[in-house]
């Protein structure tokens, strides 16, 4: 905690990975300075089918949210899925809908061919 906490007095900002699933808890949401929660691509995965999985989406969003926390859906692989949370109102996806992982210079070269901006994509329109 020790760590984490000096990282964030220097301006470095925190992100809870694959939010929803394995090790991560809402009680670490009141614990740990994040500012971004990363809702886990196995909800993603599902929303087409699952309606459970529509509403879990939803109700991390709007924990994240209420916490004033940027809320990042992992994962989105279908422009289906990419509608179904822009729906919702998530603000940043990502996944291989829009890209493979890239090296950084090959980041930095798709971003500015894209005509992107990180939060720009999600957005309402």
């Amino acid at each position: 905690m020790q760590t984490i906490e000096t990282l964030h007095a220097q301006g470095i900002l925190l992100s809870m990975d694959d939010f929803g699933s394995g090790y991560s808890s809402l009680s670490y949401l009141r614990t740990l300075p994040i500012s971004e929660l990363k809702l886990d691509r196995c909800f993603v995965a599902d929303l087409e089918t699952d309606a459970a999985a529509r509403a879990l989406s939803s109700a991390i969003l709007g924990i994240g949210r209420s916490l004033s926390l940027v809320v990042v859906a992992e994962g989105v692989e279908t422009e289906k899925q990419r509608e179904t949370l822009r729906e919702q109102g998530y603000p940043v996806a990502q996944g291989f809908l829009y890209s493979r992982p890239l090296p950084p210079d090959e980041f930095e070269l798709w971003m500015r061919n894209s005509g992107l901006s990180c939060l720009a994509e999600m957005a309402p329109q």
